[in-house]
């Protein structure tokens, strides 16, 4: 696994606004703060979530992209792709690869942070069928589509060349402390800057103290599990060497 001070170029690709803040926002603080660049890539604009009966699915569309790039901003990050397909009907299709494919092109990532290609039976949320897509066509599109050049060959008359990252951390998968591809980034430091960033998606969280514990929770264990010490906090990844 590549240390945070190894890192200069990282691409996040989620399914929809508030995912990379539940997985990963502490990471990219810490990554932002050591001077890396990071991109977000966001499939949907998250049409379908919220709890406001009175918003129409339009307006939350607009809604949920500007709480994700306030979000964005919390932890240091103004590069943002809406790709705008619709919320809860991802699929991994080849079309969803070749857009990935692009921003992997243009963003040229050593580390590409994405959600996890297998369903979990343990964790339902984990497991959104959107998630899954996302995930499935962010492994193809880390490999083999964007290192390919002859995959999807308009990228490449259009200016696009072929990259190759170097690593795919799959967040939310469920991990385990005992897989060899487990590993943990210590976000002690970054953790209420990471609770900034998910408290800007206000069309989303009901009672905000009840989900800073609920997250509080989830990482304190992370770092247990990664061998941190009593009162650290953690976001789990399973490193997949891509090189």
């Amino acid at each position: 696994m590549l240390s945070i001070d190894e890192i200069e170029r990282v691409l996040v690709i989620t399914a929809h606004p508030d995912d990379v803040d539940f997985g990963a926002a502490g990471t990219i603080a810490t990554c932002t703060a050591a001077g890396a660049s990071v991109t977000y890539c966001i499939v949907t604009d998250g049409q379908a979530g919220g709890f406001d009966d009175s918003i129409p699915r339009a307006d939350m569309a607009t809604i949920r992209r500007a709480e994700q790039t306030a979000a964005a901003a919390r932890v240091g990050v103004t590069d943002l792709v809406f790709l705008g397909h619709m919320d809860g009907s991802v699929e991994a299709t080849m079309e969803l690869r070749r857009d990935l494919s692009r921003v992997i092109r243009q963003a040229r990532p050593q580390v590409v942070i994405s959600q996890s290609p297998q369903i979990n039976l343990h964790s339902v949320y984990a497991s959104h069928p959107d998630h899954v897509a996302v995930g499935q066509a962010a492994f193809a599109a880390v490999y083999p589509d964007a290192r390919n050049p002859y995959a999807f060959p308009e990228l490449l008359t259009s200016g696009f060349e072929p990259w190759s990252a170097d690593e795919l951390w799959i967040m939310g998968s469920g991990q385990l402390a005992s897989d060899p591809l487990f590993a943990v980034v210590d976000i002690t430091a970054s953790f209420d800057t990471k609770i900034a960033a998910l408290c800007e998606h206000h069309s989303q969280i009901r009672d905000a103290a009840q989900m800073e514990e609920r997250v509080r929770e989830w990482n304190a264990m992370n770092a247990e599990s990664g061998g941190l010490g009593p009162g650290r906090y953690a976001e789990a990844f399973l490193v997949v060497d891509t090189r």
